[in-house]
């Protein structure tokens, strides 16, 4: 039986495999508030979690953070490796799978966009304190994650291991964060060619220590 790893890795390699960019060059409005909340005027480490093919992670590194990202993909973080070396920016890129991945280094900046519904609910607690503990003093996590609406239909392009969250679950993760802010939006994709929609939270919090 094959896991539902090796699926995800599969999908999402049949995807990145092509010549041009599955989710484009152009990064996430997420980057840009944290270019507005903690600007790289001192050295920031930021880790991309699920990084694709690299939009968000060279954004960030061409805007003067340092940088190491990961994904399932091995076609994905081998075109975002391929990526730098053609801009010319110094980024860290590994494949790793999410839920097998513990932190042991500290970070200024966590950051996520779309991947947290492949870790199963029953790890979530757990892999949220990791990622807690390992974030420096007024560090940032900017997390956006799918939220389950009975209304909307699942996405063509869905994901074979998905568990999606429900709405205000990944704020409670963060009560005693400072919230920068958090939103529910739903909004319209294009990305498998067939026009469909998604729930998300979005999510920015501060560690404040006292």
């Amino acid at each position: 039986m094959v896991s539902k790893d090796v699926e995800t890795a599969k999908q999402y390699d049949e995807r990145y495999g092509t010549e041009g960019l599955y989710w484009s060059i152009r990064p996430s409005a997420a980057c840009y508030e944290i270019l507005r909340l903690m600007p790289p005027d001192r050295p920031v480490r930021v880790l991309d979690i699920g990084c694709g093919e690299g939009r968000n992670a060279l954004f960030l590194a061409r805007n003067g953070y340092h940088v190491d990202a990961f994904d399932i993909s091995r076609k994905g973080v081998d075109k975002a490796a391929r990526l730098a070396d053609e801009i010319g920016v110094p980024i860290k890129v590994y494949r790793t799978n999410l839920v097998e991945t513990k932190l042991t280094e500290e970070y200024d900046v966590l950051f996520s966009t779309g991947v947290f519904h492949c870790i199963p609910v029953e790890l979530r607690p757990e892999i949220f304190t990791n990622f807690k503990q390992f974030t420096r003093p007024d560090g940032l996590h900017v997390f956006s994650v799918f939220v389950r609406k009975p209304f909307i239909a699942p996405a063509p392009d869905g994901d074979a291991n998905s568990s999606p969250w429900k709405s205000g679950e990944l704020f409670a993760h963060y009560h005693d964060w400072k919230i920068e802010s958090c939103t529910e939006e739903i909004f319209d994709c294009m990305s498998s060619g067939v026009p469909h929609q998604h729930a998300v939270n979005r999510l920015i919090a501060r560690k404040v220590e006292v």
